[in-house]
């Protein structure tokens, strides 16, 4: 099978005495800028639960597989990893559009921690998820620029898949409970290189924000264009996909005027937050790339599976499944509990300011 000989050690087929787990995480494409961190705060978290043991007495091993890649050829390769009995589960940020292809081929079979934000209504069993949704990101959001900065007239600029499209439909009901709406939607392919068009449409609407659901490279190329025909001067951004990575990529005059919802910012003071920078950086030091929102969430996505299969004794999905609700772990994100497959957060709102961004408001605290 060559998608195995290219891109997974054969040997990994016998090494039964450790719990193999693929990691799916962009390597490529728009999204591919979150790759690193995401694979150094996944090994963070490995490392640390291997030094205290391992999970089920056994180590923890990632296999990474790369999820920048087409959604279908990713699922058939993870697919055909859990078909041969290489993995025993699987964690990863990535596209929600990456998920959909696994979910019918591995959740009934192995456990899949989802780590990335997305669109919300994700129930399928074996399915955990531990990232953001638009109901606690964007309807506070809104909200807040609404009451502090009379924002009425949205438009959305997003790529055309099913995480952008769907959080849409959701801003235009949270638009209108804040006595606003949306005046434009645009949708480009991943992958978009000139936003020229796209500013040119968000300046004739004249509007009073933009809510940008745009990809990792895709949204820094934006907002380069927006700064260019300097729109910050008449209207506001809001988005929720954007880390420090991005934001380094961007440029500080890229950025200006933009808000940002997340459950994680490297500027975050608290104790949990503070002693995981500390060991990421002692680690792999000060050099390492920035952990930003999307990356850090591979380091929750690997503590939440050992804290299920701790509890469940088991890696048997069913097992696994029956447990789930009395699960909770301790991540860099403070105490969190899985309810409904959901491991539910606190949500922040930053603004950026240069190449960091500031936190200016909590905007909702974990559901209990």
């Amino acid at each position: 099978m060559p998608v195995l000989e290219s891109s997974v050690d054969l040997e990994l087929l016998g090494a039964r005495d450790q719990v193999n787990v693929a990691l799916v995480i962009p390597r490529q494409g728009p999204l591919g800028i979150i790759g690193p961190s995401s694979e150094l705060s996944a090994e963070l978290a490995t490392a640390e639960i291997n030094e205290a043991g391992g999970v089920l007495g056994r180590q923890l091993r990632l296999i990474p597989i790369d999820g920048g890649a087409a959604p279908n050829a990713v699922a058939s390769e993870v697919g055909a990893l859990v078909s041969l009995g290489v993995v025993d589960a699987v964690i990863g940020t990535h596209t929600s559009a990456v998920r959909h292809q696994l979910v019918p081929r591995v959740a009934h079979r192995i456990p899949y921690v989802y780590t990335s934000i997305y669109e919300g209504g994700e129930r399928n069993p074996g399915v955990f998820l531990t990232g953001e949704t638009p109901g606690r990101q964007l309807r506070p959001g809104m909200r807040l620029l609404a009451d502090e900065y009379r924002v009425r007239r949205w438009c959305v600029v997003g790529n055309d898949y099913v995480w952008p499209r769907r959080s849409a439909a959701a801003a235009r009901h949270f638009a209108r409970e804040s006595g606003g709406r949306i005046a434009e939607e645009m949708y480009v392919p991943q992958g978009t290189v000139d936003f020229s068009g796209v500013v040119e449409r968000v300046e004739r609407s004249d509007v009073d924000a933009v809510l940008v659901l745009l990809v990792g490279q895709d949204a820094i190329q934006f907002h380069r264009a927006f700064a260019e025909r300097e729109l910050h001067r008449r209207c506001l951004r809001l988005t929720t996909l954007m880390d420090e990575n991005m934001l380094l990529a961007a440029g500080p005059e890229a950025t200006i005027g933009l808000f940002a919802a997340a459950g994680y910012f490297e500027s975050l003071v608290t104790p949990e937050r503070l002693e995981f920078g500390d060991r990421y950086a002692r680690r792999f030091g000060v050099d390492a790339p920035p952990v930003g929102n999307l990356g850090q969430s591979c380091y929750e996505g690997v503590r939440l599976l050992h804290a299920l299969l701790e509890q469940a004794q088991s890696l048997d999905v069913h097992a696994i499944n029956a447990v789930a609700n009395t699960v909770s772990y301790v991540g860099a994100r403070g105490l969190r509990h899985l309810r409904d497959g959901h491991a539910a957060q606190r949500i922040y709102l930053a603004e950026a300011e240069a190449l960091e961004f500031s936190v200016v408001a909590e905007l909702a605290e974990p559901e209990r």
